[in-house]
């Protein structure tokens, strides 16, 4: 394991551990307004609220880390 993988995963788990302390201290219902997706307000527990949030995301930086790499194709040499 390299030194850059380290770091990701701690500062991955920092945030996870901000989000949990986080929804363990709000643990009363909130209003989620985002009418782009939802016709209507969601109530749920802030800590249902937040990792829901986080969860999105990671699924978003997941999403922009995947694919081909920026030197896959310059292997190839040109004549």
């Amino acid at each position: 394991m390299n030194a850059k993988m380290l770091l990701r995963a701690a500062v991955f788990l920092l945030m996870l551990f901000v989000v949990l302390y986080t929804g363990m201290h709000n643990t009363h219902r909130v209003d989620f307004y985002f009418p782009i997706i939802l016709a209507k307000k969601a109530v749920a527990p802030a800590a249902l609220i937040f990792f829901a949030v986080f969860a999105l995301g990671v699924f978003a930086g997941m999403a922009l880390n995947t694919g081909p790499s920026a030197g896959a194709g310059s292997s190839r040499k040109r004549d």
